[in-house]
């Protein structure tokens, strides 16, 4: 049996909103086998499950609302979560969004290997796709597929020439994580930043947390910690968007050009489709291979 995981104790944090530019507190908790990851803002009742039902807007992030009450910018923290195979976690957040951080998620996964990792009592439960889920959107597409293990291949193509026709496929039962993806930073143009914050958006958004670009160079002092490293950020945001399915997948992830509008859609097509998944417990026979197993199988050995 592959078991459950969760934080060992809790843990906190704080760092700027991306959008509102305001000091936020972030704790992660423990939680019990099979309560998935909650969200809940501090000093409310409301728990905001990490669901796709619960998603409210894919503008410019991932937001998760219920009742009234909304979080943003959840992308890179569950990110991590995901990336770390944690399946249980309760989160409470300071204000409206989570922290930017430097704009990767390698200061959650940090924070989280701080707290340390607990396996649990009960079995880890998956997503196996069974057939193909497709969405399309002009240029933009985004399509699961049955494979074993988890496999995330992503075509960034912007006009600009450390963006253009840039790919990158990375197989998590086989590469880490922590080590492919996890530092990898949000980027943006200069111009586009510049008017986002005249409209009173990105108002925490510096250097400190993004790549920035102008017409054809990366302006940051220190350059680029990956080569490819928008598009591995791409990664990042997908693992995070995909984990709202509510269990890991046990498939490949094919996009093209696409953001957390696409990634939504994909997994509202694929719960709504019962033929095209099975969930199931990862219990291991004598003789599996460990990407079967495992999906996150190097990224989970990295983290204990």
């Amino acid at each position: 049996m592959i078991p459950q995981r969760t934080l060992n104790r809790a843990i906190h944090c704080g760092g700027i909103g991306l959008h509102s530019g305001k000091k936020i507190e972030l704790t992660l908790y423990p939680a019990a086998e099979n309560s998935g990851v909650t969200f809940i803002r501090s000093g409310q009742t409301v728990e905001i499950p990490a669901k796709s039902e619960f998603v409210v807007d894919t503008r410019l992030c991932t937001t998760l609302g219920r009742d009234g009450v909304t979080i943003s910018t959840v992308e890179h923290l569950l990110s991590a979560l995901a990336g770390l195979g944690v399946d249980n976690a309760r989160i409470e957040v300071g204000g409206g969004e989570i922290p930017i951080m430097d704009g990767s998620a390698a200061p959650f996964v940090f924070l989280i290997q701080c707290a340390g990792i607990r396996e649990q009592k009960a079995a880890k439960k998956v997503i196996r796709i069974l057939r193909k889920v497709a969405i399309e959107d002009g240029d933009k597409h985004c399509a699961l597929r049955p494979a074993s293990g988890f496999r995330v291949s992503y075509l960034l193509d912007y006009d600009h020439p450390l963006l253009n026709n840039r790919h990158v496929s990375i197989d998590f039962s086989r590469q880490a994580y922590t080590r492919e993806v996890s530092r990898a930073r949000t980027f943006g143009f200069l111009h586009e930043i510049e008017a986002l914050q005249k409209a009173g958006l990105a108002l925490g958004g510096s250097l400190e947390n993004a790549i920035g670009l102008d017409s054809y160079r990366v302006v940051n002092e220190g350059g680029l910690r990956y080569q490819d490293e928008c598009v591995r950020h791409k990664i990042l945001d997908t693992l995070g968007d995909l984990s709202l399915a509510g269990l890991p997948i046990v498939g490949a992830f094919e996009g093209a050009r696409t953001g957390h509008a696409c990634n939504h859609q994909l997994v509202e097509a694929l719960l709504a489709d019962p033929s095209a998944y099975r969930v199931e417990s990862l219990v291991r026979s004598p003789g599996d291979r460990e990407e079967v197993a495992q999906p996150f199988a190097a990224s989970a050995a990295a983290a204990l």
